[in-house]
């Protein structure tokens, strides 16, 4: 496997990919672990968010088709 060399914030993916931002951090919390690749990062003044990988982020967007196939 190869090294993470870049991970996006939720706030980035959301952005590029058109997506509610609130919807995709609830998404994304729900479904997926760090085993999964979320990664958490936290910021001064108890202020935190999330981030994502590649390979997490073509997950979450097959989740994206399944949530909303149904």
């Amino acid at each position: 496997m190869a090294a993470i060399s870049d991970i996006l914030t939720i706030d980035l993916v959301a952005e590029r990919f058109g997506e509610d931002r609130d919807w995709l951090f609830d998404l994304a919390c729900d479904q997926m672990e760090p085993e999964d690749g979320l990664i958490w990062i936290y910021d001064t003044g108890d202020k935190k968010t999330i981030a994502l990988t590649d390979d997490v982020i073509e997950n979450l967007m097959e989740i994206i088709e399944v949530v909303r196939g149904q």
